[in-house]
């Protein structure tokens, strides 16, 4: 049952800030400035940093142990009421800081109103929003392995199974389903390693700069730090209140990482059209139509596709608001959160729903092998074996096989359906030996350069990504 609170507080009866005024807040003013309605999330972060900041006092004997002892065991309960369902936020208190604090005082009276000595708002929502950041950067880095362990598991499987590779989504060369799949390996790699740096780069504590220009009392920042898990506190107090550039870096990874996501599941969905019939999901990652009862619909990877213009769209509003803010802190930044936490959430469910789909896919492998050896796809292949057998220049061996794939389009046949009398009127070089490099079998083998798509790279990559990320 939630617990019950007095009477909404006026202005004049704010305990934050309302010796300053004498009149009431208008209904729309309150409503339009307060946060609680979101950065409730922050509990956590808030009663964490609350905790460490009230033993640092206490250490520096700018409050008595007694005190700090107090002010801990009161956080922890108020932690514990939140979590238990038994809280009521208000919206009269405007944030996470003043309703914790507020109920904090309701539990331990007098003691609650030392805690925020030496310390502001400013400084508090910057601690807070870090050290959410950096367990959603952690979250992430998690979910994208778990991503990174299903591509590898398909690559293993189907190093061997050929398929298409395209450019311009026109057929180009052979290539294998295991390749592919490596190839997203490598993007959320880059991707991890984003993540990675973000985190390393707010990974500094801002508490103690307080409202901007630091604190009079003899307050110990690295001793707040280090108990926060961070690396250092921040060198500047202007810019350790106006600084949302870490929160900025995570939604670019997000952003990025999530166009990453939407190029695959923009291939799922064309792989899964009758068209195509490269794959196949289950029931568990489609859905049917109300009218039509042969749709078989890849809507989780339609809603992947969706996500990234979310999530981009959070980078560029936290872009905008940012852009022309003076130092330090303007109650626009309060706007940070929202477009952070929809993002963030967003993201969340797109890289979870992409591990589930490429764990769930069946590759139709007869289907694959006979679109690789369709558009004359063996056609470089041909180029190369000129250039290596007879010793033509690359450019002379580009216009003979141009020639033979005229040639077969004219006949309406592969190019391994030409005769030796057919290359031959190309070029009368040609020999019988042309034919073992104009199957697509031939050719994936043969590609054999680090990083080609060659069946034993493929099973080489794999090892290599999960010694490197598993």
């Amino acid at each position: 049952m939630a617990r019950k609170t007095s009477k909404t507080p006026s202005r004049s009866a704010n305990a934050l800030w309302g010796g300053r005024f004498s009149g009431g807040m208008a209904a729309i003013m309150e409503q339009i400035n307060a946060s609680i309605d979101f950065d409730r999330r922050l509990y956590a972060e808030d009663i964490q940093g609350s905790i460490a900041h009230a033993e640092m006092l206490a250490a520096q004997n700018i409050i008595s142990q007694t005190d700090a002892k107090a002010i801990v065991k009161g956080l922890h309960r108020v932690k514990s009421e939140i979590e238990a369902g038994k809280f009521s936020f208000s919206r009269a208190l405007e944030d996470i800081h003043m309703n914790v604090e507020s109920r904090l005082s309701e539990i331990i009276g007098r003691p609650a109103g030392r805690l925020h000595t030496a310390r502001s708002r400013n400084d508090q929502i910057a601690l807070d929003f870090r050290l959410w950041v950096r367990r959603a950067i952690d979250e992430a880095d998690a979910a994208l392995g778990d991503l990174q362990a299903a591509l590898i598991s398909q690559a293993e499987v189907h190093a061997d199974t050929i398929m298409p590779g395209f450019t311009h989504l026109q057929s180009a060369q052979p290539t294998t389903f295991g390749h592919h799949m490596m190839a997203y390996v490598e993007m959320i790699g880059r991707d991890r390693g984003r993540f990675r740096d973000a985190r390393a780069r707010l990974n500094e504590c801002p508490l103690g700069a307080a409202a901007l220009a630091g604190t009079s009392f003899p307050i110990d920042r690295h001793r707040t730090a280090k108990s926060l898990g961070f690396d250092r506190p921040t060198a500047n107090s202007l810019d350790s209140v106006a600084a949302r550039d870490f929160t900025i870096e995570f939604l670019a990874a997000c952003s990025i990482s999530a166009m990453h996501l939407s190029r695959l599941a923009e291939e799922i969905v064309i792989w899964c059209s009758a068209q195509f019939r490269f794959v196949k999901l289950s029931d568990a990652f489609t859905t049917g139509s109300s009218i039509m009862p042969q749709k078989r619909n890849p809507d989780a990877a339609e809603l992947v596709r969706a996500k990234a213009g979310r999530i981009i769209g959070a980078l560029n509003a936290l872009l905008i608001v940012m852009k022309g803010l003076p130092l330090t802190y303007g109650k626009d930044m309060q706007e940070d959160k929202e477009p952070t936490f929809d993002a963030a959430d967003a993201f969340a469910l797109a890289v979870a729903a992409t591990a589930g789909m490429v764990r769930d896919m069946k590759p139709n492998a007869e289907v694959l092998r006979a679109a690789a050896a369709q558009g004359y796809a063996t056609a470089t292949d041909l180029a190369d074996w000129c250039v290596r057998t007879i010793g033509i220049p690359f450019r002379e061996a580009h216009h003979v096989a141009g020639r033979a794939v005229r040639l077969a389009e004219q006949k309406g046949v592969d190019l391994g359906a030409l005769t030796l009398k057919d290359f031959q009127s190309i070029d009368k070089r040609i020999t019988h030996d042309v034919f073992k490099v104009l199957t697509v079998e031939r050719s994936v083998a043969s590609r054999t350069s680090y990083g080609g798509t060659a069946p034993a790279n493929v099973r080489r990559q794999a090892r290599a990504a999960r010694k490197a990320w598993l």
